[in-house]
């Protein structure tokens, strides 16, 4: 009796444990999978790098494959309790589903990998879930085919290893005691709590104890893919209000950056010909630095925008808020910086909270308009415009059904051309916003491909091409309007973005450099063909042209006159897992989950300056983020 006792406990132990070691062993498969996939970017890795990612991989593989594993202990402990139950197809369907969501997570994180260098979170599901039209479209340009060969791949390795496992599990062959099996579910809970948790230690298991290199692509790999996505969800779902950036004294914080944003109204000159001009807004989708050849970029891409530089007035070192359009709208019209892992238009009760420049030149009696080809409900476009001063909103179903013939909508043309029609009859002043979208995947054009589009690099330029030339004839027809001579253009990037070089990591820089030129007849004939080299952000856009206007910044505390000769050359970009600032002696990014310096230009410098700059960032960041929290 007791041998046989002994023999059904270690048997519920064995059940159990083979269970979890299936799941250890495909997350180890997935991680390979990664590993190969990204190949170019682990080049030069030594032996003991791979070790240690590896290693502590494999902490994080034990820890999902425990959560995973909850649910058939459960079963586990109710088939060896009532033997007759039969619960071995229940743990199949479980087992299955699981391994469905499994191998399809770690596709899509594959693909959002690649495009955006960071994690799959939280933030692709509520963007599926809000878009699910819009998210797929954006998707479109990834390797469907690999992809979907990946996933199937992951799938059968599953399939096999689970259809050999499971004749071993759940032959139960006698009833437990209570004395047996509550022992023994008190034991299997603690050690799934113990492997969860990663130890009994103060701190359970995060993502940056995984971390381990100054090579960012190691760390990212070394995190399991599934266990992100699950504290990702799990953490959003809390709606947590703490700070998560929070690394010192407000007080502190505010005093560190108060030199940077001491708002003297000493601009170096006034350009514009009038304090009223016809004011539009052009945001340039993905419309990054490397498309420009004055900004380093390949020679051609954008032709008529190197022309118009001439013309205009031209900020050669402006960076980004983030990496997203989302973030990069509120950075324009709001300047409010980037939040990190939260955006703020997707949260209208808070974006509505938010200054706005509509709103600022609304109430100078100017008519407005927004523009847009897709469907403006994307990103919550258009409860923020017209939460935001904005009369008008026109997007895809302001045209005929014919004229949407990308899979975003409307071409970059048509647009154009439908906001030349209707400022036609605009009352003047009016302030007007486009917000172009034909360079966007998938990189659909109504013809030719400049650069053809075998490669989504080649398919990228082709579009910015496209862009460059339809921006160009709107501006040229625009010159022949009766309102020309009074108006004012903005053009600026909504983000950087890796193509069409491929080399930009999420936390390089470079990934964040924009082009912003000013253009048109209410510039003053002196200031065309300025160049003004002060390293700004699109934050600082509202408070150079509201200056400029002589009207009031004081409601946009994150924005810097650009021309005001005593403000300080500064930058700061951040994105789901981290940030980075910019001056001119140095340019650093910081890992907030590795809470590690993820890039340093100027390795000269003295250690104890770059410390200096990293805290001011993270200042920034922490600041920002209590803003956020408050609107």
């Amino acid at each position: 009796m007791e041998k046989s006792l002994l023999h059904r406990t270690s048997q519920f132990f064995y059940d159990i444990i083979k269970y979890y070691t299936f799941w250890v062993i495909l997350s180890m498969v997935d991680r390979f999978i990664h590993i190969i996939y990204f190949y170019q970017k682990m080049k030069g890795i030594n032996l003991a790098d791979f070790c240690q990612l590896l290693l502590r991989g494999g902490r994080m593989d034990a820890s999902m494959a425990g959560y995973i594993t909850c649910f058939p202990f459960l079963l586990f402990t109710i088939a060896y309790i009532f033997p007759g139950l039969h619960l071995r197809n229940v743990l199949k369907a479980y087992t299955w589903l699981v391994l469905f969501f499994f191998a399809l997570v770690s596709v899509i994180d594959i693909n959002i990998y690649r495009e955006w260098g960071e994690k799959m979170s939280y933030k692709v599901i509520r963007l599926f879930l809000d878009s699910p039209r819009e998210a797929i479209i954006s998707s479109s340009s990834s390797p469907l085919l690999l992809s979907a060969a990946i996933g199937l791949f992951i799938y059968s390795v599953g399939f096999l290893l689970y259809t050999r496992l499971s004749e071993q599990l759940l032959h139960v062959r006698g009833r437990m005691q209570w004395f047996t099996y509550i022992p023994a579910f008190f034991l299997g809970a603690f050690l799934l709590f113990y492997v969860i948790r990663s130890g009994l230690k103060t701190s359970p298991l995060n993502p940056s104890m995984a971390y381990f290199s100054s090579r960012p692509v190691y760390n990212h790999l070394a995190v399991n893919t599934q266990w992100y996505l699950l504290d990702d969800v799990l953490r959003s779902s809390k709606g947590r209000q703490d700070n998560f950036y929070h690394v010192m004294d407000d007080t502190v914080a505010r005093a560190l950056l108060a030199p940077l944003f001491k708002k003297q109204y000493q601009p170096a000159y006034s350009f514009l010909t009038t304090d009223r001009p016809n004011v539009v807004f052009i945001i340039m989708e993905s419309f990054t630095a490397d498309l420009i050849e004055r900004l380093g970029g390949e020679k051609g891409i954008s032709p008529h925008f190197e022309t118009l530089i001439d013309q205009g007035l031209f900020f050669n070192h402006i960076y980004a808020a983030s990496d997203r359009s989302d973030k990069g709208i509120i950075a324009i019209l709001s300047a409010f910086p980037a939040q990190g892992k939260k955006s703020i238009i997707l949260n209208v009760n808070k974006h509505e909270h938010l200054p706005g420049l509509g709103q600022e030149l609304k109430q100078q009696h100017y008519s407005t308009s927004f523009y847009y080809g897709g469907v403006s409900e994307f990103y919550n476009f258009k409860s923020y415009m017209l939460a935001h001063g904005y009369d008008r909103v026109t997007d895809q179903f302001s045209f005929a059904r014919a004229e949407a013939q990308s899979n975003w909508g409307v071409y970059d043309g048509l647009v154009f051309r439908r906001q030349l029609q209707d400022l036609r009859h605009e009352k003047q002043p009016f302030f007007s916003t486009l917000f172009t979208i034909s360079n966007h995947e998938p990189f659909q054009l109504p013809g030719h491909h400049q650069y053809g589009n075998k490669t989504n690099s080649d398919a990228f330029k082709s579009t910015a091409y496209y862009t460059d030339s339809v921006l160009y004839d709107y501006l040229e027809q625009a010159k022949k309007e009766s309102w020309y001579q009074n108006t004012l253009f903005v053009m600026v990037a909504d983000h950087g973005h890796r193509l069409p070089l491929e080399k930009w990591e999420s936390y390089h820089p470079n990934r964040y450099r924009i082009p912003l030129l000013l253009f048109g007849a209410a510039i003053k004939p002196a200031y065309r063909g300025t160049v003004v080299e002060k390293i700004g952000n699109q934050t600082d856009l509202v408070a150079t042209l509201l200056d400029q206007m002589h009207l009031s910044s004081a409601r946009y505390p994150w924005s810097r006159d650009l021309l005001d000769t005593t403000v300080a050359p500064f930058a700061f970009f951040d994105w789901q897992n981290g940030f980075g600032v910019v001056t001119p002696q140095q340019q650093l990014t910081y890992d907030q989950e590795g809470k590690m310096m993820a890039y340093k230009k100027n390795e000269g410098l003295p250690e104890a300056e770059d410390q200096t700059l990293l805290t001011k960032a993270k200042a920034y960041m922490q600041l920002i983020y209590n803003d956020y929290l408050h609107y």
